[in-house]
């Protein structure tokens, strides 16, 4: 049985708190793997400067090459549709029916799980993972798993408003999503 993190979000674009955030889960619970689970539609929020969904796709899987324990799963991209944490669960356990699957999320969207597509149901599919954030509170009736994570405060919105006021991201994403985004000439306005 292999134990896979799932760390969903909308990526728009990923960060390197992304990755520290994936990374402690990953030492802390000794898994075996992080799949990063871009969503297609988010249920949850309207997606600021809208770009391409395959941008953040591909960012993503910029931001994650050379890590041999992390991977992208696209399943969301690939259904095409609003993106429910449920309708993806389920059909991730029907696939990999041997895997136990732990969900991440930070801890900004712990007090928002009572409001999540199906919740009592979802929580048998998987074990949710909170990984603290600075401002936010992990308080919530469900069950969820804590990991310390170093605190820091960088956000998506966070750089992409730098980015429109041509500020430098150097050392908040990597340098290949960096690239990425200059050369796509991404959230340069709105």
């Amino acid at each position: 049985m292999k134990r896979i993190g799932i760390f969903g979000g909308t990526f728009n674009p990923p960060h390197i708190g992304h990755l520290i955030m994936a990374n402690e889960v990953l030492f802390s619970l000794k898994l075996d793997e992080i799949w990063f689970m871009p969503s297609h539609i988010p249920p949850h929020k309207t997606l600021k400067q809208e770009i391409d969904p395959n941008h953040r796709l591909n960012m993503l899987s910029l931001a994650t090459d050379g890590y041999s324990k992390f991977r992208v799963q696209s399943i969301e991209f690939e259904r095409n549709d609003i993106s429910y944490t449920f309708d993806t669960m389920c059909i991730l356990k029907e696939t990999y029916p041997d895997n136990q699957f732990y969900f991440i999320i930070g801890a900004d969207m712990v007090e928002y799980l009572p409001k999540w597509y199906n919740i009592e149901e979802l929580q048998k599919l998987v074990t949710f993972v909170g990984v603290k954030r600075p401002g936010y509170e992990m308080k919530s009736p469900y069950s969820i798993l804590e990991v310390e994570a170093p605190q820091m405060d960088i956000s998506s919105s966070f750089i992409r408003e730098r980015i429109k006021v041509q500020g430098p991201i150097d050392f908040y994403v990597p340098l290949s999503v960096k690239h990425y985004i200059e050369e796509n000439q991404l959230y340069e306005s709105e």
